[in-house]
């Protein structure tokens, strides 16, 4: 009697669609179609004889036996890793730039799911502004870069569309008649200096009474009520409110993300191909 045996290529796609909610995602995680995911679920579903994944127009989600099945699965999948770490050489180096605006709070996750797709990965994150962090990805010093879209640079794969507004603490309470407290990040920060364009387009008096060296440290000075910042609303803090209407305030445009990459190692291809449909399914793009 010969022995039944998982087909992996189902098993992956089944742990990433529990982990992306969404077969369009998993799809594009996995380099093929909707369709393709869909067909090798019911593959899978009809080998193990119960159904895994719940699916209604608004949601993906596991059924008890899909949850309890995810373990082994993750286990499968780390066992044939493992196995082909033997054959493959050693760990692989990807060299990665993420702009600090567009980062957010889905970066640990990112990077939970990144780790998990390939466990052999070894990553160099560089945070920074999209600029240089563009101007080292053309010089090829970068693999890959998630930087908002710079109109002199063509090409890339949109991953979100942000909207930004300006936002404070609930507690925020300017003075009649003082300038307009602003927290940034420094210099060459393209948010900046588009919030300070529509400022001074709008005539609008403003003092620059925070710089913060990353995004954390704005959003902790919008949280501290120090001041009002200009964000991508995906990545304003938690209890921060938009103020720009009791303000007055111009309205800001929104900003697109966008993945830009020169690999030619298919595992480093597959990993950023990993990490393009996580953010997209995190930051609803």
């Amino acid at each position: 009697m010969v022995a039944k045996t998982f087909d992996l290529d189902a098993v992956q796609s089944f742990t990433l669609l529990a982990s992306l909610a969404n077969f369009t995602r998993v799809a594009e995680a996995t380099g093929t179609t909707q369709s393709a995911v869909s067909l090798k679920l019911k593959r899978l579903e009809s080998f193990l004889g119960r159904r895994l994944v719940e699916r209604t127009p608004r949601s993906v989600r596991l059924t008890p036996e899909g949850a309890a099945f995810l373990e082994h699965a993750k286990a499968m999948l780390a066992a044939n890793d493992r196995a082909l770490a033997v054959t493959r050489g050693d760990a692989y180096q990807l060299r990665l730039g993420v702009s600090d605006h567009a980062a957010g709070p889905e970066l640990p996750t990112l990077l939970a799911k990144l780790g998990a797709a390939d466990p052999g990965l070894t990553l160099e994150l560089n945070i920074g502004f999209s600029r240089p962090l563009l101007d080292a990805f053309d010089k090829g010093k970068l693999d890959g870069v998630i930087v908002r879209r710079e109109g002199s640079h063509r090409g890339g794969e949109a991953l979100a569309d942000d909207e930004f507004a300006w936002f404070a603490a609930p507690s925020f309470a300017p003075a009649a008649g003082e300038p307009l407290r602003l927290a940034n990040l420094a210099p060459p920060c393209g948010v900046r200096a588009l919030a300070v364009r529509a400022l001074e387009t709008a005539r609008i008096p403003w003092n620059e009474t925070f710089l913060g060296g990353g995004i954390a440290a704005v959003c902790a000075a919008v949280s501290a009520g120090i001041a009002v910042a200009p964000l991508a609303r995906r990545i304003a803090p938690i209890g921060s409110v938009d103020v720009g209407g009791a303000l007055k305030l111009p309205r800001l445009p929104k900003s697109r993300v966008m993945l830009y990459s020169r690999v030619s190692d298919p595992r480093a291809a597959a990993a950023l191909r990993t990490l393009a449909a996580a953010f997209r399914a995190k930051a609803g793009g």
